[in-house]
């Protein structure tokens, strides 16, 4: 990639951590996670976009023996001993009344009135714009040193009964353990496809 594109194009080594070498990890090496790069994490995704700034994410970070043993208590056997490794995992959720935070988030104009009365649209929103914030914080994480192993196989229903049990507008969209990975623990990379495979330009 050259300045062509943008007079500030990152370079090829923060790509490279970013994007071009970074891998989805199984395996964890028995180094911490602080819960001070738990808050830069956050700093660093909050500040991506969302639909009218509304920033539906909810996380509980399971960091705790407790914690990722619970979780682990809701996933599938592949994953159990994934969690317990892992220094950290997020519990990537999303708030169904995400518009109530909207007069303060969005000020501009009256945009907790766009979702009043319309639950199916706000669950739509708060989903869609969650999992962006989940790929914004795999990245914030990777930008700030750290590997990430993101998951589905697990029971969503165990998962907000057990962390989200007094919040019952909340919902697990996905999780993420983030710590840094052990190299043993990768596969080969697999195929990606090359632009024309699954794009159009008109």
């Amino acid at each position: 990639m050259t300045k062509q594109f943008h007079d500030h194009v990152l370079s090829s080594e923060a790509l490279d951590q970013l994007f071009n070498e970074a891998r989805t990890y199984n395996g964890w090496l028995d180094k911490p996670v602080t819960d001070a790069q738990l808050h830069a994490i956050y700093d660093l995704m909050k500040m991506a976009p969302t639909s009218a700034n509304m920033q539906p994410a909810r996380i509980v970070w399971a960091k705790s023996r407790a914690a990722k043993q619970k979780l682990a208590d809701c996933a599938s056997e592949g994953n159990k001993a994934k969690i317990l490794a892992a220094p950290v995992t997020a519990i990537v959720a999303y708030d169904i009344d995400f518009h109530e935070q909207l007069p303060w988030l969005f000020p501009h104009t009256d945009a907790k009135s766009w979702f009043e009365g319309n639950e199916e649209g706000r669950k739509e929103g708060a989903f869609r714009n969650s999992s962006l914030q989940g790929a914004y914080l795999i990245l914030a994480a990777r930008a700030l040193g750290l590997d990430c192993g993101p998951m589905s196989g697990f029971s969503p229903d165990a998962v907000n009964a057990a962390f989200f049990g007094d919040e019952p507008r909340h919902r697990v969209n996905f999780i993420c353990s983030i710590g840094y990975g052990d190299p043993a623990s990768i596969f080969d990379r697999s195929p990606r496809p090359a632009f024309d495979k699954f794009n159009r330009i008109l």
